[in-house]
């Protein structure tokens, strides 16, 4: 596997990236959050704070997660619905 990110794939990041957070709805831009890293079409649409906030996100204490009972299948979902 490679570690370039090709025109498509690029451009798929920039869609999510124009999406609202898909734990919290905060407006965007978002982060892309990689659910397993070089699989750029599973990355899903996060606020700064649910992203990698120390308490809230996901690469923290993951308390808004927690709070809102969803995991990283849930707002992978999130991010597609608001893709299509």
């Amino acid at each position: 596997m490679h570690n370039r990110i090709n025109p498509r794939e690029r451009a798929h990041l920039a869609r999510v990236k124009a999406l609202p957070c898909s734990v919290c709805q905060a407006p965007p831009p978002s982060e892309a959050h990689h659910i397993k890293q070089g699989l750029q079409f599973t990355a899903v649409a996060l606020c700064v704070e649910c992203h990698r906030g120390p308490v809230l996100g996901w690469h923290g204490q993951k308390r808004a997660w927690a709070v809102r009972k969803v995991d990283e299948l849930d707002a992978l979902n999130e991010t597609i619905k608001g893709l299509a």
